[in-house]
């Protein structure tokens, strides 16, 4: 469902911009909201939630997918942990869909799906990891790293119940805001995905910004 948002850029707390690639880690306070923007369109970002003040309840795509009743996320989905609490809720949105089954490029999966010589190819996974072993402070090890969400990644469901990987459905400016209804450490990885159309071939930068 496409919702405009209300809140101006220039009244952002804070706004920060990450390249292709990269990783963006933050903590959003309850109340709080924060916008992931897609700068040129077309861009996957791979997105990891936690509780902040306990990393061991994180964002759960079964939990959300049954209470929500629909596989894809858009203004109005409420985000829900892995004790079924709501973690955010989703307040706007100019894309119109959002992945949750998709799951994140690793060199695991770009071996098997592409070619043995993809192995070593960045992929999200690695980003995530290098977010939690260069944060220490957070007690976090590569078994933190589950489900996540691909806002602004366009992965159809087939007729037979399979998934696919399609072009992208946003564009340049297309934006996704979220309320925290919890502190929630955000953990994104700008997907550096080239061999799949989920970032039109051609990964670039976003935006995240958050209002108090």
């Amino acid at each position: 469902m496409i919702k405009q948002s209300a809140l101006k850029p220039d009244n952002a707390a804070f706004r920060e911009t990450v390249p292709a690639g990269e990783y963006f880690l933050k903590v959003v306070k309850a109340g709080q909201t924060v916008r992931i923007l897609d700068l040129e369109g077309n861009q996957a970002a791979d997105t990891l939630f936690y509780n902040a003040h306990n990393p061991s309840e994180r964002y759960s795509a079964a939990d959300t997918i049954r209470e929500q009743g629909n596989v894809y996320l858009t203004a109005g989905s409420r985000l829900m942990s892995s004790e079924n609490n709501v973690m955010l809720e989703i307040t706007a949105d100019t894309c119109g869909r959002h992945d949750t089954l998709g799951g994140a490029c690793a060199a695991e999966s770009n071996t098997t799906r592409y070619a043995l010589e993809k192995k070593c190819m960045h992929a999200c996974r690695d980003s995530w990891l290098v977010a939690v072993t260069e944060h220490e402070e957070l007690g976090m090890t590569k078994r933190d790293i589950t489900h996540n969400i691909n806002f602004f990644m366009n992965v159809p469901v087939t007729a037979d119940g399979g998934l696919t990987f399609a072009d992208g459905i946003s564009d340049a400016g297309k934006y996704v805001e979220l309320e925290a209804k919890m502190d929630v450490l955000v953990m994104i990885s700008n997907c550096p995905q080239l061999n799949n159309p989920c970032n039109g071939w051609n990964p670039t930068p976003i935006e995240v910004l958050v209002w108090s």
